[in-house]
């Protein structure tokens, strides 16, 4: 079993299938990230390497076949799939510093941190070193446990997987990412204080002139949206990134600052939350006072298990689902009932039809076009394609414009 496990090994790190890019980090500052779903996604404590295990990150990209499969607990044995048949396209693999590094607060540290996975008193761990000899290293991940094979690492509530992206373009490097600072770091201050996208905590660059949305359909909305004060750019590079996706806990800065311009609203967030407001919000994450207050307001809502997966990509539809409870509350907090009124007909799109949100997204294309095509043209809505920081913003300005008028 040992033997064939180490051929495995080998197998994955050997072999000349590679569907992960990888790119010199001669200029972090220059680098952003993005969200992706954390559950098509694992770190992997790998049998081999120096310390005895390397690391390996393994992403599900197309559903075609499965790229693992997990069994037990402490610590949760992986099968890498993926070593019996050609995986290009359908997983992405990543097994050395090219492919992932570390990210705090903002900040890139390709070059200060290096990764490594070692065994430590029956446990393995994921462990972040500082080419500062002086600086303590950083735990990321561990495996609860330790067994003769491929194991989950489960990373610290602290930390999270993302992509790296450049000028709007996401990368195939990943980043173990943190919104703490590195000790001796004091982060990236141009965005959200809990990622890349959001609210506006402190990214607003102080105008509404971006390099990068020139030609974008929505420049004028952002711009506006930007100048009321709910949604910001960044201010290191003075871009508003609008392809990067919005993550759940991200929407809910984003609506929840938007409907402050409502008189009557009263929105105000706890600036300490003493208990969870779900199994997997940490009460001292950058979002969990606003998160809880969507919660109780019934702005949004949590899955069966208790979880909210805050760094989780909002679909389309899903942010029609929310902009339609925001508008409910915006419309009671003005003493309206909350019944949205159609303002214009409503759209009939291409490939909504079948679809969980069908109601909700032909109900919000009537509500001033909050609903609209994809960007803009034809006839697909593309209810489960990510929802973009372009059309987040324009539909939640669009959304805030028929509370205020109706």
């Amino acid at each position: 079993m040992k033997h064939s496990l180490v051929r495995t090994a080998a197998a994955l790190v050997g072999s000349a299938i590679l569907t992960l890019g990888a790119i010199a980090p001669a200029k972090a500052y220059t680098f952003d990230e993005t969200e992706i779903n954390q559950d098509r996604v694992i770190a992997i404590a790998q049998p081999g390497g120096l310390t005895g295990y390397q690391l390996l990150i393994v992403e599900q990209v197309t559903d075609r076949r499965q790229c693992w499969s997990e069994s037990g607990s402490n610590p949760v044995v992986v099968n890498p799939l993926l070593a019996t048949f050609d995986f290009t396209g359908i997983c992405g693999r990543a097994t050395d510093s090219n492919g992932f590094s570390i990210r705090m607060a903002g900040t890139d540290l390709a070059l200060k941190y290096s990764l490594s996975v070692q065994s430590i008193d029956g446990n393995v761990l994921l462990i972040g070193t500082s080419i500062d000899p002086n600086v303590q290293p950083i735990i990321i991940g561990r495996t609860n446990g330790d067994t003769n094979g491929f194991m989950k690492i489960t990373l610290d509530p602290a930390w999270r997987l993302a992509k790296r992206a450049y000028q709007g373009k996401v990368l195939g490097h990943f980043y173990f990412t943190s919104s703490q600072p590195a000790p001796g770091e004091t982060g990236n201050t141009g965005g959200n204080t809990g990622g890349n996208t959001g609210g506006n905590t402190g990214g607003n660059t102080g105008g509404n002139t971006f390099g990068d949305i020139a030609t974008d359909i929505y420049a004028s909305e952002i711009k506006e949206a930007v100048a009321l004060g709910f949604v910001a750019g960044f201010a290191q590079d003075n871009t508003f990134r609008p392809q990067l996706a919005v993550t759940r806990e991200q929407l809910v800065s984003l609506v929840l600052e938007s409907l402050k311009g409502i008189q009557g609203a009263n929105i105000t967030f706890p600036s300490n939350v003493s208990i969870r407001p779900y199994s997997d919000v940490d009460s001292t994450r950058w979002s969990a006072g606003k998160v809880q207050f969507a919660r109780d307001n019934k702005i949004v809502s949590g899955y069966k298990d208790g979880t909210f997966k805050p760094t989780q990509p909002v679909t389309r539809a899903e942010l029609m689902a929310v902009l339609r409870r925001a508008s409910e509350f915006g419309l009671s907090a003005r003493g309206m009932q909350p019944n949205l009124v159609g303002k214009e007909p409503p759209k009939t799109f291409s490939d909504t039809q079948n679809h969980w949100a069908a109601a909700i997204i032909t109900q919000m294309s009537a509500y001033c076009g909050v609903a609209s095509s994809l960007n803009e043209v034809g006839t697909r809505f593309a209810p489960d394609d990510s929802a973009k920081r372009n059309y987040a913003a324009a539909a939640t300005l669009r959304m805030l414009k028929c509370v205020k008028a109706q």
